[in-house]
């Protein structure tokens, strides 16, 4: 147990010291990220000029919505693993995972951790920057019961994260190309994950029906937790039980699609 641990913990100071040299381009990207805050800043300004609240929540409480799921996107997002992934069972390299004893799904996960550690400490220095200028527009709730199941919820929606491109790029056993599907999931994604907009302001059918999806559990649930759009402890319990099941779904899809493509992977190249 301690020999597999250790194995892995070498694959994560791997996985961070290779982000580490990139440190500069995720701080640049963070910076650059907050440009979309402007815009968002603007537009749902321009929204409220004719109304105190939208949906039953004033501007501050949506403007701290994005800028929590801002945060969330660099510290959960899983921004280009499918692609490696792929290129990985398309130029062969998994092959040396099949002669070694390497979990790959922990060799990946362990590198996406090392990932999300850079760019989820390097997002906080944009915001640090940006605070004296936003810092009146965000306001957080403190009930304690939202860090207990908040946290949790971070957890479950980066394995769900993980688990769909680990999915999406295994999918280049049957592919040459899995662009097509990535953009799909990416849009799908951009409006039921609550990216362009808080899914609460959808119409109440729409909505029922999104909570059910895996989408809803990517960003949206753990943003609202924290941020107050969503305030019942009841239901912020019964959604982290349905999350739990979606991340064991994908889990074993993903394990499926791992069994699956290695009877038809030709061990070329690596």
């Amino acid at each position: 147990m301690l020999a597999t641990l250790n194995k892995y913990r070498v694959t994560f100071l791997v996985g961070l010291q290779s982000n580490l040299i990139y440190r500069v381009n995720f701080a640049v990207r963070g910076f650059f990220s907050f440009f979309h805050l402007i815009v968002v800043f603007i537009l749902w300004g321009a929204a409220y000029a004719g109304s105190p609240l939208i949906g039953g929540f004033n501007f501050a409480q949506t403007f701290t919505y994005f800028v929590a799921l801002l945060v969330a996107q660099f510290m959960i997002g899983a921004f280009n693993e499918d692609y490696q992934i792929s290129e990985e069972i398309r130029g062969g390299m998994i092959n040396q995972f099949l002669l070694k004893p390497v979990n790959y799904f922990a060799y990946r996960f362990s590198i996406y951790v090392a990932a999300r550690l850079v760019t989820g400490l390097l997002i906080l220095l944009p915001l640090i920057v940006s605070l004296p200028l936003i810092g009146e527009h965000l306001v957080l709730p403190a009930d304690p019961w939202r860090l207990a199941v908040g946290l949790p919820a971070l957890f479950l929606s980066a394995i769900i994260q993980f688990g769909i491109a680990y999915c999406f790029g295994l999918l280049s056993f049957w592919f040459l190309e899995i662009q097509g599907f990535v953009i799909l999931s990416m849009a799908l994604e951009s409006v039921l994950g609550g990216q362009i907009f808080p899914l609460d302001l959808m119409p109440e059918w729409l909505f029922r029906v999104s909570q059910f999806l895996p989408y809803y559990y990517q960003m949206y649930f753990p943003v609202a937790i924290f941020t107050g759009r969503l305030n019942d402890p009841s239901a912020a319990l019964v959604g982290l039980g349905i999350q739990a099941c979606w991340a064991v779904i994908i889990l074993g899809i993903g394990a499926m699609l791992w069994r699956r493509g290695l009877r038809l992977h030709t061990a070329v190249g690596g």
